[in-house]
C-alpha cells in the first residue's frame, strides 16, 4: 500500500496541475463587475466594483486565470470609503489593480464622495493605505506605469484623457490631454493603456453597461497619441445577430493580462439572462482567450461570441478547495464573501465567540438611504436554495427579523418573522416593489425558533418554512423579472439577507443567527 501511495501521490499532483481545453464562465459569478486583473509571477490578482457594500472593491487571487479565491478587500476602514447617504448603484465605481516595484496600487472612483482615488499596499493581504486623492476627474481611472513615470487615464466629459502623476502624492506632473473619444458609441469609459511590439494600446468600453456594451481599441507610437482606432472595432461584443440568442448578453468593460506561459488572456464582465431578456445576478466576470500576434491587433476568442462552457486550453489547472456551503455565525471571524449596506454601526452586530451571531433591531429598513442592520451575499446561481435558523427574542408587533432577497431599496422580497399574539409568532411573505408593498401570506407558528428558506429559479422564487428544519412548507412564489435590473434598475445584482427592523426607536429585539446555507440547485 506505501508503495501504491508513493506512485499515486506525484501523479495526483500532475493531474491536478494539468491544463484543459474547456472551462466554465462567468469565472467569478454573480454580481461583480467591472473586472481589472495584474500578474505577479505566477499569482493572478483581480478586484471588482462594490457601490454602495462595505468593505469596498472585493479582492480575488488564483494560480490560474479560472479559478478564483476571495482574500479580502482593498477599502475595509470608512475613512477609505464614506457611503454614508448614498443612493443605490452610487458609491465605488469601476476599480484597476497594478503591480509596480513590489508594491500594488488600486485606483477606483467613489463617485458621490471624493471622486478618483487610490491605495496601496506592499502586503496583498494586508490593510491597504488612506486614500490619495487625484485632481483629474472622469470615472474608470487606470494606472500605467514606464521608465519611472506614472501615468494616470479616465474619462472626464466622456473623452479619455491622459496625464502624467506623483505616485506618491497624487499631484497631476501634466495637465490632463485628450487622446481619444472612442469608435462613436455612448460612455467611452474603461480606459486601460498596454504597451506591447512598441505599439501602446488603449481599450476602452462603449453603448453602456447594457445589451450594447462593446470593447474597442486603438494604438500609438506615442502614449499621448494620436491613436489609430482598430479597424476590426468592436473587438468583443454581444450586440450582432451571431449572439442575439447567447445566455451571455453586455459584454463589455475589459482588462488584457499576459500569462506566465506568453499566452494573452482578458477578462470582462456580462450578464447572463433569464425569465426571457431580464437579468437579476448582476454583471459578472467573464474569462476568454487572446490572439496576439506580434506587432497586430488582439483578437477575442478567434473573433466568435463568448460561450458558458469555452473550449480554450487553459494555464494548468490549480483550483482552491471547495468552500463549505454552511456559514456558522459562531466565531469572530465573518467570511469575506458577507457586506453591509453602506458604512454599518458596530454596536448592531454582536459576533459572540461561540454563540449565534446578534442583529440588534432599529428603525432603519431595507428602503432607507442609511445603514439597516443587514449582511448579504451574492446571488451566484440562477437556480439555488438558502436557508437560514433565525429566533427574533425580545420583539413586539413593531420588530420583524428575516431573509430578503434584496436588489436595492423599495425593490426586493422578504421573508421574515414578527411578534404576534399571545406570545405566537408569524412567519409573513412581503413584497416591496418601487411604492408598493404588500403582505402576500402571513402565517402562526409556535416555535421559538424557525427556518426560512428561498429557492431560485428561471421564472420564480420559492420561499419556505419550517419549526423543525425538517418539514418545509411553502408560503409563496414572488416573480423574478420583478426584481430584475431591467424594472429595477441599478448596477448591482441580487443579495441574500439577513436583517432586522423596528418601527420602535427604543426596540430591544435581537435576532439570533444560527447559520446560513447556500447551494446551486440542478437548472429546471
Amino acid at each position: 500500500m506505501r508503495k501504491i501511495l508513493l506512485y499515486l501521490v506525484p501523479f495526483l499532483i500532475w493531474n491536478a496541475l494539468e491544463a484543459q481545453n474547456t472551462y466554465q464562465n462567468p469565472v467569478i459569478p454573480g454580481y461583480h463587475p467591472d473586472p481589472s486583473i495584474c500578474r505577479v509571477g505566477d499569482d493572478y490578482y483581480l478586484v471588482n466594483s462594490s457601490f454602495e457594500y462595505f468593505p469596498g472593491v472585493p479582492l480575488f487571487h488564483s494560480k490560474d486565470l479560472v479559478n478564483w479565491k476571495q482574500i479580502g478587500h482593498c477599502l475595509t476602514r470608512e475613512s477609505q470609503v464614506p457611503l454614508q447617504g448614498i443612493a443605490a448603484s452610487m458609491g465605488i465605481f469601476a476599480p484597476t489593480i497594478r503591480y509596480h516595484e513590489g508594491r500594488f496600487y488600486m485606483i477606483t472612483t467613489n463617485v458621490t464622495k471624493g471622486g478618483n482615488f487610490y491605495v496601496y499596499t506592499d502586503d496583498i493581504h494586508g490593510e491597504w493605505s488612506e486614500p490619495i486623492y487625484v485632481r483629474q476627474g472622469g470615472i474608470d481611472p487606470s494606472l500605467y506605469f514606464e521608465d519611472g513615470k506614472c501615468y494616470l487615464v479616465s474619462n472626464p466629459n466622456n473623452r479619455i484623457m491622459l496625464s502624467e502623476i506623483d505616485i506618491t502624492t497624487g499631484e497631476l506632473l501634466t495637465e490632463p490631454r485628450y487622446i481619444w473619444r472612442g469608435t462613436g458609441g455612448r460612455y467611452p469609459e474603461g480606459p486601460h493603456i498596454y504597451k506591447k511590439d512598441d505599439w501602446y494600446y488603449l481599450l476602452i468600453s462603449e453603448g453602456g453597461t447594457e445589451y450594447g456594451h462593446k470593447v474597442t481599441i486603438a494604438r500609438s507610437r506615442s502614449i499621448y497619441g494620436p491613436y489609430e482606432s482598430n479597424p476590426a472595432n468592436p473587438i468583443l461584443t454581444h450586440i450582432d445577430a451571431n449572439a442575439q440568442t447567447n445566455p451571455i448578453q453586455g459584454t463589455g468593460h475589459a482588462d488584457f493580462i499576459q500569462a506566465q506561459d506568453g499566452s494573452w488572456w482578458v477578462v470582462f464582465l456580462a450578464f447572463r439572462t433569464q425569465s426571457g431578456t431580464h437579468h437579476l445576478l448582476g454583471r459578472e466576470t467573464f474569462l476568454a482567450p487572446v490572439q496576439w500576434e506580434a506587432g497586430e491587433w488582439p483578437v477575442i476568442n478567434g473573433g466568435e461570441p463568448i460561450q458558458l462552457v469555452m473550449e480554450a486550453k487553459t494555464l494548468p489547472l490549480q483550483p482552491f478547495p471547495t468552500p463549505a456551503t454552511r456559514t456558522y455565525f459562531n466565531d469572530k471571524k465573518r467570511n469575506m464573501e458577507w457586506n453591509y449596506l453602506r458604512n454599518p454601526h458596530p454596536d448592531n452586530y454582536l459576533w459572540p465567540e461561540n454563540e449565534p451571531l446578534q442583529l440588534k433591531a432599529t428603525p432603519v429598513t431595507l428602503d432607507d438611504l442609511a445603514s439597516p442592520t443587514f449582511i448579504g451575499r451574492r446571488q451566484q446561481h440562477i437556480d439555488f436554495q438558502a436557508t437560514t435558523s433565525v429566533n427574533l427574542k425580545e420583539g413586539n408587533k413593531k420588530d420583524e427579523a428575516g431573509l430578503t432577497v434584496y436588489m436595492r431599496d423599495h425593490y426586493h422580497y422578504d421573508i421574515l418573522i414578527k411578534q404576534g399574539e399571545n406570545g405566537t409568532k408569524q412567519v409573513n411573505l412581503r413584497y416591496q416593489l418601487g411604492n408598493v408593498t404588500h403582505i402576500e401570506k402571513e402565517i402562526p407558528v409556535t416555535s421559538e425558533r424557525l427556518f426560512l428558506r428561498v429557492k431560485g429559479e428561471n421564472d420564480w422564487y420559492r420561499f419556505y418554512y419550517s419549526e423543525d428544519d425538517i418539514t418545509y412548507h411553502e408560503i409563496g412564489h414572488m416573480d423574478t423579472r420583478l426584481l430584475s435590473t431591467e424594472t429595477a434598475g441599478g448596477f448591482t445584482g441580487i443579495m441574500l439577507g439577513l436583517y432586522t427592523a423596528s418601527a420602535s426607536s427604543t426596540s430591544q429585539a435581537i435576532a439570533e443567527i444560527d447559520w446560513f446555507d447556500y447551494q446551486p440547485l440542478p437548472v429546471h
